[in-house]
């Protein structure tokens, strides 16, 4: 089987950036290194953009634009099919990949990252055959065109999720791109570019200009050719972003952080609702920013829940993430496996109650980013370990006595990303959704919905992605009087 690196370095693009339709060498010589988190080794490095190679990337993006943005939707719509044939022709390799350089176990890559990042493709494909650009309101025509030249910065903990969730709408809506992945899971984005290259898309529509934040992300935020920029990352990283993009006034869209609650109302069933509470917010290792990682529950039945959650973080199997057995793997980064055993001390000291997991390595793991699964229960609300996101599989069990006051509870942060609610009566279960403050709330875990646009309230950032509204983002709108 071939291996991603063996596959990249076979073809020249381990060291190249993707720029103007052709694989070209960076004009630095700075250089970053990948490492295997279920091994601490360095498996290869990459090269670091500078302003050179931003301005290349961004000069082409803006040449391209004077004709993709007029583009039939229908030829943009070939196109992006035939780039969601080309990535589930790579899912394998994408996985493998996925596994390499972020830690993900290998089940997981291949029934959740990699397709659902592809589902994204399709998504705006759909939404873009039937959206109408021109409509009518009176005698004015409201047309909505391309903002233009679109800056996306993307993170490492769902690599090709966040990658397809921007781009395929920017191109979908006949922007043009520079795309700038994480430094740290860089490699799925050189297969992403593959992919666009082999689909046929003109030069310089989609360009990759890898570096980190401080270099390539604040050159491509103040850059004053670019339109838009939008961020996937932390809040302090949005933050930095915007202020960059301030002086040029540019579109800014972010999804940051989040810290979000699951409410477990008296009626749920209990079995399910924790259970698969515990698999909601340990998906992925927790390292998404919508983990819901604040549980609120009835405090009469504490004791029930607290077992209940024990049995089902015990029961995950961690480990070698190439390993079929294994459900999950290694943290994604030596930086964020170091804040998770930070975060579960802090939790210890503050007098939570400690139901399972603790700092270090799980049993038997001596080498590794790995992280044991940790509920506490007891939490208040005031916590640190209740307030700061913590990215990772740390699980906070809080009390409530009154439903009012679990909807105080739930609504107790500084982040509003996403929210649950659980319980038999949908009425209620319907009036607490409606009083949380976030952006998409799940009811009593539904299945995923590719069209339900995503994004935050509060400091959890601002603009959505996914579906109609993801691709709304990055048009603006125009009207013409007497147009009818």
């Amino acid at each position: 089987m071939t291996m991603p690196l063996e596959h990249l370095s076979r073809n020249g693009h381990l060291n190249s950036f993707f720029i103007d339709g052709e694989w070209r060498k960076p004009k630095g010589s700075a250089r970053g290194i990948v490492v295997n988190p279920a091994t601490e080794e360095a498996v290869c490095q990459i090269p670091l953009g500078n302003d050179e190679d931003v301005a290349m990337a961004v000069s082409a993006a803006r040449r391209a634009f004077a004709t993709w943005g007029r583009t039939k939707p229908e030829y943009r719509a070939g196109l992006l099919d035939r780039l969601q044939a080309h990535l589930e022709a790579r899912s394998e390799l994408i996985a493998q990949c996925l596994s390499l350089e972020m830690g993900a176990a290998i089940g997981y890559a291949r029934t959740a990252q990699v397709p659902l990042a592809i589902a994204h493709v399709k998504t705006a494909r759909d939404v873009l055959t039937t959206f109408p650009f021109v409509e009518q309101r009176s005698h004015t025509a409201l047309t909505r065109e391309p903002i233009g030249v679109c800056a996306l910065i993307t993170p490492w903990n769902w690599p090709l999720y966040q990658i397809t969730a921007k781009v395929a709408p920017a191109l979908a809506a006949g922007c043009t791109v520079v795309l700038k992945p994480s430094e740290l899971s860089p490699l799925d984005a050189l297969l992403f570019a593959e992919a666009i290259e082999e689909a046929g898309f003109p030069a310089g529509v989609f360009n990759l200009v890898q570096g980190d934040g401080p270099g390539v992300g604040a050159s491509l935020a103040s850059h004053p050719d670019v339109d838009m920029i939008s961020i996937t990352g932390s809040t302090r990283a949005g933050i930095a972003v915007a202020q960059a993009a301030a002086p040029t006034v540019k579109r800014v869209a972010q999804e940051l952080g989040g810290k979000s609650p699951n409410v477990i109302l008296p009626d749920a069933d209990l079995n399910r609702a924790v259970s698969l509470g515990i698999a909601a917010a340990f998906r992925n290792l927790g390292q998404s920013c919508s983990a819901p990682t604040r549980m609120i529950v009835p405090g009469a039945l504490l004791s029930e829940i607290e077992s209940i959650a024990k049995r089902a973080a015990d029961e995950m199997v961690v480990g070698d993430p190439l390993s079929e057995s294994t459900t999950h793997g290694a943290i994604a980064n030596r930086a964020q496996f170091d804040r998770i055993q930070s975060m579960i001390g802090v939790g210890i000291s503050e007098g939570a109650k400690l139901v399972t997991g603790g700092q270090g390595r799980p049993r038997g793991l001596n080498a590794g980013l790995y992280v044991k699964p940790t509920v506490f229960s007891e939490v208040r609300t005031g916590m640190c370990i209740a307030q700061e996101e913590i990215f990772g599989p740390v699980l906070c069990i809080i009390p409530y006595e009154t439903v009012e006051e679990a909807v105080t509870i739930a609504n107790d942060t500084v982040y509003g990303l996403g929210a649950h609610v659980q319980g038999k009566d949908m009425d209620v279960v319907k009036e607490v959704a409606s009083q949380i403050r976030a952006g998409q709330v799940h009811l009593n875990y539904p299945a995923w919905d590719p069209h339900a646009p995503f994004g935050g309230f509060k400091q959890s950032g601002n603009g959505r992605e996914y579906g109609l509204e993801g691709m709304l983002e990055y048009l603006e709108v125009k009207s013409i009087l007497g147009y009818f």
